[in-house]
């Protein structure tokens, strides 16, 4: 069967479905892969990059249509793309169906198969295939770039000769993907970064990464994001009200808000209202990453840029991955190759739509001229549920819980010394006391080294653990001690254990450093 990628028709999309990388891999599955002419130019793949992996290009998207069985596409077809579909093909891209009813129904009526690369479940054995992900965190870094690019001052703070610059003060509304990504790129310029998130467990990211996460004094049940494909879920009206209440207070003293909370299905939530916006400072920017679904700020313009009265930057672009498409594709690609594998078991060339598989049934809109969207909840849950909060104990629970530990740990040593005393008894009545000597101190050495290491707290099983391990060698001493015995198996034992125990002393220290070294910066 052939693959192949048209050229994208949309006004400013730069990406292509398919790299030459990407295309190469197909081929070992058993397809042949076909592209239109000039269509990975604008993400800098030239035709005869594809000729080069052994792809055959095409003149015109009528050309291309008509050889694809399966045709692997960026944007959804619209106008006359559609028309060039036949019945039997597959169609894999982006689609949003819960947004565009009338496609399902064109392509169900053509009898076209398709799948949504927007409808992939967020489980674990999905993330290779998760393209919203991939495009969702090139837009989160591009977001603080071009917020940059229309910030009049430095990220981070300076102290020069001439004068103090404060650093940039940026609040990332919504913790997903490109939440994230700009969090950690606004971390990593240097401003003092600030994200929030309706979801309170994505906190403890969000702190990892250098930035504050913004509280509510607000009350309210936290969702279960296992439910929610790990996506956030509207919040009630008195959480909104809060959650405003919230931004009004930040807005007089941030620079740059950048804003990526969707709701699927659903039109962004209005989180920056226009009060908010006049309260800004003069050359502050907001970057607003849901503006295709309306925007989470009031006055975003879809694919425009404009400054208020009071000089405030809205920015509303909606192709940011398309600004970086050679990367965007690359990631893109590498979904589609990967969905494709999934698709091809045999490694014949020939796709298989098991619609027992969680991944391809929650992608598949439309199968055998049936449109099978919505799909049922994935048997896997995108996220585990968090586990039910412990009962917190007062001080004087923590106390005796202390006390009542200490008394059993005494209990258990003084069990195991009188035990061994009565097996060492034992033994020395009937051995010769030329053996007793050495059993005494292999006694002692495997006692205190399994006391050593046995008492370390887990929470320093860090490179200081390879410091412990040498630590621990202190049995060099006894193997020392017997060395110079004059039995021969004796001083051959002997040497051996110094010879091991050498190798975890030095060796502990080297991996130490090792281990170290591989946080320091170059």
């Amino acid at each position: 069967m052939k693959i192949g990628a048209p050229r994208e028709r949309l006004e400013g999309e730069a990406r292509v479905a398919l790299t030459p990388q990407s295309a190469a891999q197909l081929k070992k599955l058993g397809y042949d892969v076909v592209m239109e002419a000039g269509a990975g130019e604008r993400a800098r793949f030239g035709d005869d990059t594809y000729r080069e992996a052994g792809v055959e290009v095409l003149d015109g998207a009528e050309a291309l249509y008509a050889a694809a069985d399966i045709v692997l596409k960026v944007r959804a077809p619209e106008g006359d793309e559609l028309e060039l579909l036949r019945e039997g093909q597959t169609l894999i891209s982006f689609i949003w169906p819960a947004q565009n009813e009338a496609l399902l129904e064109t392509l169900k009526g053509k009898g076209v198969n398709a799948i949504a690369m927007d409808m992939v479940p967020r489980i674990s054995r999905a993330q290779k295939m998760d393209a919203l992900s991939s495009m969702a965190n090139i837009a989160g870094y591009r977001a603080v770039i071009e917020a940059g690019n229309n910030f009049g001052r430095f990220f981070t703070g300076q102290i020069t000769a001439a004068g103090k610059v404060p650093p940039a003060k940026v609040l990332v509304v919504g913790a997903g993907v490109a939440g994230l990504a700009a969090t950690g790129t606004s971390v990593s310029l240097g401003a003092i970064t600030y994200a929030f998130d309706v979801r309170p467990e994505v906190a403890e990211q969000i702190e990892s990464m250098g930035a504050e996460f913004v509280y509510l004094d607000f009350e309210e049940s936290s969702q279960d994001s296992a439910a929610t494909g790990g996506y956030a879920a509207p919040s009630s009206p008195e959480f909104r009200e809060k959650q405003l209440e919230k931004f009004r207070e930040l807005a007089p003293d941030i620079d740059i808000v950048i804003t990526t909370a969707l709701i699927p299905g659903r039109p962004a939530p209005k989180l920056w209202t226009e009060d908010m916006v006049k309260m800004m400072k003069p050359g502050s920017v907001v970057v607003d990453l849901a503006a295709e679904r309306g925007g989470n700020c009031d006055l975003t313009v879809p694919d425009e840029k404009i400054v208020t009265d009071n000089d405030v930057t809205i920015i509303g672009y909606t192709d940011f991955p398309s600004r970086m498409a050679t990367q965007s594709s690359t990631l893109y690609s590498t979904n589609l190759r990967h969905m494709l594998d999934d698709l091809t078991p045999e490694k014949d060339g020939t796709p298989v739509m098991n619609m027992e598989d969680d991944v391809i049934r929650g992608a598949t809109v439309v199968n055998a001229g049936e449109i099978t969207f919505p799909p049922p909840p994935p048997k896997t849950q995108a996220i585990a549920k968090a586990p039910p909060k412990k009962k917190e104990l007062t001080v004087e629970e923590k106390a005796a819980a202390e006390v009542a530990a200490f008394k059993r740990q005494t209990r258990n040593q003084v069990t195991l010394i009188a035990v061994g005393a009565a097996l060492l008894l034992g033994v020395g009545l009937v051995a010769p006391a030329s053996f007793m000597q050495h059993f005494i101190v292999f006694v002692l050495a495997v006692f205190v080294g399994f006391q050593v290491i046995w008492n370390v707290s887990h929470s320093l099983h860090t490179p200081l653990m390879a410091v412990t391990n040498a630590i621990s060698s202190i049995i060099i001493l006894g193997a020392l001690m017997q060395i110079g015995s004059g039995s021969f198996l004796v001083i051959l034992l002997a040497s051996l254990s110094v010879f091991m125990t050498g190798i975890n002393i030095f060796g502990g220290f080297m991996v130490t450093r090792r281990m170290l070294a591989m946080f320091q910066k170059s």
